[in-house]
């Protein structure tokens, strides 16, 4: 029982990996792992390429060589063509998003709002004040 292995995981990092997998497999489209669409997808990888900037380029990479240079000793080829794929169709989005100009005071771009109205109460009636001119009592 107090021997404990080296691939063990805490329950932590066991809910934060299920988070990632659930949230990628709600994404995916549900076709994503057919034949026929993997076969259809293979070729059109370099016509639907994005036109980067050479910053951007530069940026797409960086990143991919992180990636590599962490997991991929673990990647096969095919996988490595995705994460090339989906770095470089990422990039015009984050160069996009990069480019809104925030200030230090700009609030958030969405507020929440209750769908429903509730009702309030009603707020307590103000105090009466005294008059201040009392006569005395000698």
């Amino acid at each position: 029982m107090g021997n404990k292995s080296n691939w063990a995981i805490s329950r932590r990092e066991f809910a934060r990996r299920a988070a990632l997998v659930s949230a990628a497999a709600s994404l995916a489209p549900s076709n994503l792992l057919s034949p026929e669409a993997v076969g259809a997808r293979l070729p059109t990888q370099t016509r639907n390429a994005p036109k980067l900037s050479p910053e951007g380029q530069a940026e797409v990479e960086s990143r991919i060589q992180s990636i590599f240079a962490q997991y991929g000793s673990r990647l096969t080829d095919s996988q490595k063509a995705d994460i090339r794929r989906l770095v470089t169709e990422a990039q015009p989005m984050l160069d996009r998003l990069r480019a809104f100009a925030t200030d230090n005071g700009d609030g958030p771009g969405l507020y929440l709002k209750p769908l429903m109205e509730r009702e309030r109460k009603p707020s307590p009636m103000p105090a009466t004040q005294k008059p201040a001119n009392t006569p005395k009592n000698s």
